[in-house]
């Protein structure tokens, strides 16, 4: 973790983990660790966030509200039906409006062509609070776990056993950036894509990391120092909750499954679970689950983030 930025991120938007550079990445990642550990003033004060929300959301929604209001700026929320983002209105419009009224955005929707016409629109930072395509906070997030946890993310294995999701997008890219190597075991049509692999493989080359795809759970947990999973039905999918069930059959995280992993290993999930698919009760309520740990940190990833975004701090 010696990397150390160069420039600043200020003004700057997330709509990918990958937008951030390797150094700023672990910039941002020191910084959570230190406001964690060192609390923070309000550097924030007379700031405000707009989060607009197409999507509900517990972690995502109480992560920037709870991390802006304790940095002395404000937060105002635009629930599903208010937003309506090219349906009330264009995006285009939107953006334009807010700009004129906030000095963050923060969008949460179906897809990322919303989000990145937020973005080329509007003249304030724009953060992707989750898309169709990625969630990169929620990527600092479970990285700032891993580091926590494990005291490094260079040579640390991460095993993800489950959908190539948005999830398992941000946190490729962000793992590949960080030296870590990912593990990822998917069925057949449900795999990372292609040019995303290939761009996190460039990535990982230039860090000491590796990317791997794998079909069999037990060889991706082998040997690993973290076991990740995520839910097999993503919200707007409910209508294929079956098919994947019977696709992702034998993919469940339990307590035979763990054990093929380091003794040590932690097991992480972003949450919300579906116990008894994706993850057993016996793991995600056993003694190597960090995930309430892993929730928690989200709110401090997004504070370092928004602290780089709005006040120029970086490392």
């Amino acid at each position: 973790m010696s990397e150390t930025v160069t420039g600043t991120l200020r003004g700057r938007d997330v709509l990918s983990i990958a937008d951030l550079e390797p150094g700023e990445l672990r910039a941002l990642l020191r910084l959570a660790l230190r406001l964690k550990a060192e609390g923070h003033g309000q550097p924030l004060q007379g700031r405000t966030l707009a989060l607009l929300f197409e999507k509900p959301s517990l972690r995502t929604r109480l992560s920037f509200e709870v991390a802006m209001r304790s940095l002395g700026g404000h937060c105002l929320y635009f629930s599903p039906q208010e937003v309506g983002l090219g349906v009330r209105e264009p995006v285009r419009d939107v953006a334009r409006v807010l700009e004129r009224h906030v000095d963050c955005v923060a969008v949460r929707t179906f897809q990322q062509e919303k989000v990145e016409e937020m973005a080329r629109y509007a003249s304030v930072p724009v953060i992707n609070a989750l898309s169709d395509h990625e969630h990169p906070t929620q990527a600092m997030a479970d990285l700032l776990t891993v580091l926590e946890a494990k005291g490094k993310l260079e040579e640390v294995v991460l095993a993800f056993v489950g959908d190539g999701n948005n999830v398992a997008r941000s946190l490729c890219l962000g793992a590949a950036m960080c030296g870590v190597h990912f593990r990822i075991a998917s069925p057949e049509g449900y795999r990372l894509p292609a040019d995303l692999v290939e761009r996190a493989r460039a990535l990982a080359a230039q860090s000491g990391g590796s990317v791997a795809l794998l079909d069999s759970p037990r060889e991706a947990v082998a040997g690993a120092d973290v076991v990740y999973t995520d839910v097999w039905t993503s919200m707007g999918q409910e209508g294929e909750a079956e098919a994947r069930r019977r696709a992702f059959a034998g993919y469940t995280v339990n307590e035979g499954l763990l054990s093929l992993a380091r003794p040590d290993a932690i097991f992480m999930h972003d949450l919300p679970a579906h116990r008894g698919e994706e993850v057993t009760d016996a793991v995600i309520e056993g003694p190597q689950s960090v995930v309430w740990q892993q929730a928690e940190n989200k709110t401090h990833a997004v504070k370092a983030l928004l602290l780089a975004l709005l006040a120029g701090e970086g490392g």
